[in-house]
């Protein structure tokens, strides 16, 4: 099959979709690989890296978007909307549930969209989602303290504190991946950390790891209303696989919060878990709502991007081999795949985004066949 490995066009993002090693892979398993000029240089990935493993390089986006399998990062933008056609097998991250208007784009062309983000195993771990999770969750702990600076705008508080003044108050909305290596970052830097989840043994992995270090609350609105009130830090890490997060943070809450606090929403791929989220960018990444600061960059381990598409491709090249051996079969043979389709030639086949926008849900096993 030809892969198509396009160039990243979000803003400041930098991360690629295949490393050299899959490339060399794929092609060892009887693959052509396209790659779009340039598309590895922000993760300092070279077009004769690519090269010395057996890709081609391309000089246009639109001669690798003619690829059969388009193996991506982000959701496509606006300007790449043309590329889409049906017969094609597109595969990245979509996030859908928040985004209408690529929905029917997507839907339009006839296009099978296969999503990162909800492959998951039976056992229900999202493999593909995960290592991003884990950068984006040390991240947040590690952007948190920074903008917390005066200069940037927050309190003017230290995470750590120093002898005889308390640390940063650092409230973790959600206890899987994301807030738990939100946590790490966050405890290790010497702040006071409280973790709010539904479930009870998610809270009592925390309070068995950290004995005691790290505080944990049952995830009620009485219990989110009291950290967030004494928080300096909020870092939202709510996931609702393939779905919009709920609004935990009203903007009603924002004037009862400590003034210039922070919010690092990492749920907004999914809409964000505050009302008052809205994507931004690494160019612009926070504005202020009721005197709160918030950052809500939709793209946040493009930042770190040669350890992002490392950690990324480490889980998605046995994917791509799987839809490129077999294509549209692939899907049928493989359960964990089919949760990862979200649009199949014109119908929505993931319960949350039929959900998210009124539209009809088709089975993906039906839509195959």
């Amino acid at each position: 099959m030809l892969i198509g490995l396009p160039k990243e066009i979000k803003d400041n993002e930098f991360r690629v979709g295949l490393t050299p090693s899959a490339v060399k892979m794929l092609i060892a398993n009887g693959n052509q690989i396209l790659v779009e000029t340039g598309a590895g240089d922000g993760s300092f990935i070279s077009d004769d890296d690519y090269r010395s493993a057996g890709a081609q390089i391309a000089l246009r986006a639109e001669d690798v978007w003619a690829a059969q399998l388009i193996v991506k990062v982000k959701e496509p933008l606006t300007q790449e909307y043309p590329y889409l056609k049906q017969d094609k097998i597109l595969f990245t991250y979509l996030h859908l549930a928040s985004n209408e208007a690529l929905t029917k784009a997507l839907l339009h062309s006839g296009i099978t969209a296969v999503a990162y983000e909800t492959v998951q195993t039976p056992s229900g771990h999202l493999p593909l989602l995960m290592p991003m999770s884990e950068v984006a969750g040390r991240m947040a702990a590690q952007v948190g303290a920074a903008i917390l600076q005066k200069n940037a705008g927050g309190r003017g508080v230290l995470m750590g504190g120093v002898p005889g003044v308390a640390p940063a108050e650092v409230a973790i909305l959600g206890g899987g991946t994301v807030g738990a290596n939100a946590a790490r970052i966050a405890a290790g830097m010497g702040a006071r950390v409280t973790v709010l989840d539904i479930s009870h043994d998610r809270l009592a992995y925390f309070d068995d790891l950290y004995k005691g270090r790290i505080q944990t609350r049952k995830s009620t609105a009485y219990h989110i209303e009291e950290a967030v009130y004494g928080a300096d830090l909020v870092i939202g890490a709510v996931l609702i696989p393939g779905g919009k997060a709920p609004w935990l943070i009203t903007r009603a809450m924002l004037r009862a919060m400590r003034k210039s606090a922070v919010i690092v929403d990492v749920a907004v791929d999914q809409g964000g878990c505050v009302e008052t989220t809205r994507p931004t960018t690494h160019s612009d990444p926070t504005f202020v709502v009721d005197g709160i600061v918030h950052y809500c960059v939709a793209n946040m381990p493009g930042a770190v991007p040669r350890t992002s598409t490392f950690a990324l491709t480490n889980q998605t090249a046995d994917y791509v081999l799987r839809l490129a051996g077999q294509g549209v079969a692939a899907l049928s043979s493989s359960r964990e795949l089919q949760t990862g389709l979200n649009i199949h030639r014109g119908q929505v086949t993931h319960p949350r985004v039929a959900e998210a926008f009124n539209l009809k849900f088709v089975a993906p096993m039906d839509a195959i066949s």
